[in-house]
C-alpha cells in the first residue's frame, strides 16, 4: 500500500476500476466493511483520510475527535487498501473555500436541522474527493442514512460518473452501531445508549409483524429511548430513501432513523426498510461477535 498526501499522486497510481472509501480515521470493522466490499469490485482500493473542518459546527467536537493515523495506516494496509489518501489541510483547502455545495431539501430535515451547515461540509468535501481521486465507484455506510442520501443527490444532479455503493450498518456486539464516537461513552452512558438498537430492534419487528403507519413506527422506535434515564431523543423519523422527507406511511423504500444525546454524545442509527419481492424487508446490519477494534491500541 502507498500512502500519498496529493490529489495528483492518487490519481497517478490508480488504474482500472478505481474504488473509493472515504473516511474521517479512527477506523472501525464499518469502515473495513466498506474496503472489503471495494476490494471485491474495483481494481484500486483508495481510502482516504481526513478529519473535514467543515462539516463540525463551532461548538462540536473537531478538537477532541479521536486520531490514530498509524493505527489506521495499519488497517487500511492489512484490509488489502491500495491508495491511502491522506490529505493535509492546505491540499483540501489551499484557501479558505468561497465555493461550497449546498444539496436543497434532502438536507433540511433531521441532522439537517439540528446541525446548520453539516451538510454543506458533507456534499463539499466529497465533492473535492470525486473531482480529485475520479473514482469509478464510491462506498458509504449505510448508518448516517441521510449522509448516503445527500451524497447520491449531490452526484447525480453534478453529473459525477461514480456509482454509490450503500452497505450494511455494522454493530458492535450488543446492537450499538459501530462508531468512532462510542469510544466517548462511559459505562453508565453505554448502558443508556442500549436502548437505541433496542428501538431499531422494535421497529424491525413491526414492519416485519405488517405495521405501515409511519407516526406508529416511529413512537414504536422512541419509546426505549424515552423510557430509558441518561439518555434525550433528538428525533425518531421513518424517511423516504430517495429524498429523505418524512413518510406519514410505510410505502416506498424507508429507513426509520433515530438521534439521542447520551451525556456529551450524539448517537445516530437507523434501520433501512427496502421492498423486495417477497415484501417489506428491514435491514437491521452485521453484529460482531466479540469487542470492536475500536477499544485496541495501535
Amino acid at each position: 500500500m502507498r500512502t500519498v498526501r496529493t490529489f495528483a499522486e492518487a490519481r497517478a497510481l490508480g488504474s482500472g476500476c478505481v474504488g473509493l472509501v472515504p473516511t474521517m480515521g479512527y477506523l472501525h470493522e464499518g469502515h473495513i466493511s466498506l474496503v472489503d466490499a471495494a476490494r471485491r469490485e474495483s481494481d484500486t482500493v483508495t481510502v482516504s483520510l481526513f478529519v473535514n473542518p467543515l462539516q463540525f459546527g463551532p461548538t462540536e467536537d473537531l478538537g477532541s475527535y479521536p486520531r490514530n493515523f498509524e493505527r489506521d495506516a495499519e488497517m487500511v494496509a492489512a484490509a488489502g487498501a491500495d491508495i491511502l489518501f491522506a490529505p493535509q489541510l492546505a491540499e483540501m483547502y489551499p484557501r479558505d473555500p468561497l465555493t461550497t455545495v449546498t444539496v436543497a431539501h434532502v438536507t433540511e430535515g433531521m441532522e439537517g436541522g439540528i446541525r446548520p451547515g453539516h451538510f454543506d461540509g458533507v456534499a463539499t468535501v466529497v465533492t473535492k474527493l470525486f473531482a480529485g481521486l475520479a473514482p469509478d465507484r464510491s462506498y458509504f455506510g449505510r448508518k448516517d442514512a441521510q449522509q448516503l442520501v445527500t451524497v447520491r443527490r449531490m452526484s447525480a444532479d453534478l453529473s459525477f460518473p461514480t456509482v454509490i455503493v450503500g452497505a450494511p450498518i455494522v454493530r458492535e456486539s450488543d446492537g450499538l452501531a459501530l462508531s468512532s464516537r462510542n469510544t466517548y461513552l462511559d459505562a453508565a452512558e453505554r448502558i443508556a445508549a442500549g436502548s437505541i438498537n433496542r428501538g431499531i430492534a422494535a421497529v424491525a419487528d413491526a414492519v416485519l409483524a405488517g405495521e405501515r403507519s409511519g407516526r406508529q413506527l416511529e413512537r414504536i422506535a422512541a419509546a426505549p429511548v424515552n423510557e430509558e434515564p441518561g439518555i434525550e431523543l433528538d428525533y425518531a423519523t421513518l424517511a423516504n430513501q430517495d429524498t429523505a422527507s418524512s413518510l406519514t406511511d410505510l410505502d416506498r423504500p424507508a429507513f426509520l432513523a433515530i438521534a439521542a444525546r447520551v451525556g456529551r454524545t450524539r448517537l445516530l442509527d437507523n434501520v433501512h426498510i427496502d421492498r423486495t419481492d417477497a415484501g417489506w424487508v428491514p435491514d437491521v446490519g452485521i453484529r460482531l461477535e466479540g469487542p470492536s477494534i475500536l477499544y485496541r491500541e495501535a
